[in-house]
């Protein structure tokens, strides 16, 4: 009986979520971390950190993936699945009733002004969660502020000069990088002990 209180509380959960998010999963990094880390306590903000690079760098939609490693973390493969399918549920119910009725849904003079202030709240949100990661994250370690910085200065100045870079190669050189210091620093205590 524990178990199925636990997998509700984790479907209802991400149900919130999922119904309570608009712009995709990195707006709904916001949410998730006030959710997981700030009311119910399910993990710590490193925890939080450790979990979106995780969720963002593997296949698939962030929110997904986020909602499938708490649900794990919380209660085994039942409690992925719960959670899963209660953030996917809303999403799948919305465009699935805005599908029947596209045309006449486009048409509407009060749905474009929604939409309008539904993209200018998206934009705060992912401001928001940016924001938050930065100031867990980056004042830890000399190597986060010269990536950060690095990163921003590049994408700042391929987006002036017009050039398509992936920032899927971002995220992969950010991980040799941190491999990179991680064995540096490794050869470097061999060294100081012989």
């Amino acid at each position: 009986m524990k178990k199925l209180r636990q997998w509700l509380m984790l479907f209802l959960t991400m149900v919130k979520i999922g119904a309570f998010t608009f712009g995709g999963g990195i707006a709904m990094l916001a949410l998730l971390e006030n959710e997981f880390v700030s009311k119910r306590a399910w993990m710590t903000k490193d925890e939080f950190l450790n979990m979106t690079a995780i969720a963002e760098s593997t296949p698939g939609p962030i929110a997904i993936n986020a909602a499938t490693y708490l649900g794990y973390k919380q209660a085994g493969f039942f409690g992925a699945l719960f959670a899963t399918v209660g953030v996917v549920i809303p999403s799948f119910v919305i465009i699935y009733l805005i599908s029947l009725f596209l045309d006449a849904f486009l048409t509407l003079t009060m749905v474009a002004y929604a939409f309008q202030g539904i993209r200018a709240a998206v934009v705060y949100l992912i401001l928001s969660a940016g924001v938050k990661m930065l100031k867990a994250e980056s004042l830890k370690k000399p190597l986060t502020v010269v990536l950060i910085s690095f990163t921003t200065v590049a994408m700042v100045a391929f987006s002036l000069l017009a050039i398509s870079f992936s920032s899927i190669v971002y995220i992969l050189l950010g991980g040799v990088a941190g491999l990179a210091t991680y064995l540096l620093s490794r050869i470097g205590k061999k060294e100081g002990s012989v």
